[in-house]
């Protein structure tokens, strides 16, 4: 569900892309702003400046631009080619200084709204902001929109949003979360608050328990200096999982105003039950991969890639409870890794069985309780598992079966061969407009840092190093006990 633009908010009439030769950019940004255009979506005379250390032309630039498309399995449309490429400049400069910054000027010569897209290291926010401002460039009209992760925890935190506030105010920060771009969490909305089937169930007299899964095939490889400070908890739990429980276990918002929905966002994580050194050794497990077999390859452990010993966590695995009353006594089980079996983006609500069966003995082992299944990625679908007669007669009964209904849009109306929107395109666009429903505000960052720190803080007191686990694997048998010590299990 496409949240609702704001009319009245005037449009953007250019984006400045910051690190606009890094991975982020080449893989996800500049294609996304390609099909924007391809759709009719970006406005007249919407400048797209690019801009970087490196030494490139903009000529060079515009060939690689192309090159990146071509190398995507969509076919590229020679007239929105040639429309896309008039859009492109690039300016070669390190924006971390006024003189930098001061060069990109020229080139936004009549585009007065123009939104800077920071694809570089949170450590440079502050700095590109004061050259933005020293330049000229930051003014009342334009939006500044940033990456995670968006500081360490909660101190480091602070010190960024104040950074980036003393130039920017709060209502032109677009932090980004490109989770919250993926159609099937938009879906996600809809399904609760546009049906009256489901919201009434939407809660602990009926729901069990709720599991978030993000798993990931790849290891940390080249990235280990970064990874090695963050982990798995800061780079993954503290943002998307969070944000994923948020969207799951808010309440309904008066409306789609940004504020009414991230009002709601915060309430959630304000409700998240603080961890204790206890709870770090019944309610959390830590695990490092170690060597093993992804994908039919061997693959080497973190310490090996990082080349010396290190109890960096690449797998987390806990419960957290959110106390309200819609939520009291359902637990909420998250894990994340590295070198997982498979890469899985998945949201699972689990309901509670039947309070008693009337089918008899032959039926007994057949029932099962419904669940609904919200799967991001690889591919995207919301699929509920409903009881149904198994066909046929037998003797002793009717027999059961469960039967998966797919409530996927994507599938129901996009037809045979429609290309999946890359998640980024739906939140560029929003920036555009103006519209930050689908964006972080401070104070969720900062709610969202305070229980995370709490998680740390309670490893630490407790003394809870990494525990190894093989790469191909699920994670440290601890993860299994985790939520089998309730009689549950992981949908894998």
């Amino acid at each position: 569900m496409a949240p609702k633009p704001q009319a009245e908010t005037p449009l953007a009439d250019a984006i400045v892309l910051f690190g606009a030769t890094g991975d982020l950019s080449r893989r996800m940004l500049l294609p996304s702003l390609y099909f924007l255009d391809a759709d009719g979506l970006l406005p007249v005379g919407f400048k797209i400046l690019a801009t970087a250390r490196a030494p490139h032309s903009r000529q060079d630039f515009v060939g690689q631009v192309r090159e990146i498309l071509d190398a995507r399995p969509e076919a590229v449309d020679d007239g929105v080619w040639a429309r896309f490429a008039e859009r492109l400049d690039y300016v070669a400069c390190d924006a971390t200084s006024a003189e930098g910054a001061a060069l990109l000027k020229p080139h936004l010569a009549g585009h007065a709204r123009p939104m800077f897209f920071l694809a570089i290291s949170p450590s440079l926010y502050g700095r590109v902001c004061a050259a933005l401002a020293a330049s000229g460039l930051a003014n009342d009209a334009s939006r500044i929109v940033l990456e995670k992760p968006i500081g360490r925890d909660l101190e480091t935190s602070r010190q960024v949003n104040e950074a980036v506030g003393a130039v920017f105010d709060e209502k032109r920060i677009f932090r980004i979360d490109h989770y919250l771009g993926k159609e099937t969490v938009q879906n996600l909305i809809a399904l609760r608050f546009a049906n009256t089937l489901f919201e009434p169930l939407w809660n602990n007299l009926t729901i069990d328990h709720v599991q978030i899964t993000v798993a990931e095939t790849e290891g940390v490889g080249e990235r280990w200096p970064y990874y090695d400070e963050y982990g798995a908890l800061r780079d993954m739990l503290q943002n998307h999982m969070l944000q994923l429980l948020c969207f799951v276990a808010m309440e309904p918002p008066a409306d789609m105003d940004p504020n009414s929905v991230r009002n709601e966002k915060v309430k959630v994580l304000r409700s998240l039950r603080r961890f204790t050194r206890a709870d770090a050794q019944a309610a959390s497990v830590r695990g490092q991969y170690a060597r093993g077999v992804v994908g039919g390859k061997e693959a080497a452990g973190y310490e090996t890639e990082r080349g010396q010993p290190t109890g960096t966590e690449t797998f987390v695995a806990l419960r957290a409870d959110i106390d309200n009353w819609r939520w009291a006594g359902v637990p909420f089980y998250l894990r994340t890794g590295k070198r997982l079996p498979e890469r899985r983006t998945q949201i699972v609500i689990q309901f509670k069985p039947v309070p008693h069966s009337i089918f008899g003995n032959a039926a007994k082992d057949d029932l099962v309780a419904n669940r609904l299944v919200i799967d991001l990625q690889p591919d995207e679908d919301i699929a509920l598992t409903l009881m149904n007669k198994s066909p046929g007669i037998s003797q002793g009964g009717i027999r059961l079966q469960s039967m998966p209904l797919s409530l996927s849009l994507l599938r129901a109306y996009e037809g045979p061969g429609a290309r999946r929107r890359i998640a980024y395109e739906r939140l560029l666009l929003d920036v555009v407009h103006g519209n930050s429903t689908l964006f972080v505000r401070r104070d969720e960052v900062e709610e969202a840092w305070r229980w995370v720190d709490g998680v740390a803080d309670a490893w630490s007191e407790a003394g809870m190093a990494p525990k190894p686990y093989a790469a191909g694997s699920w994670g440290p048998a601890g993860a299994f006990a985790l939520i089998e010590r309730s009689e549950r299990a992981w949908l894998d």
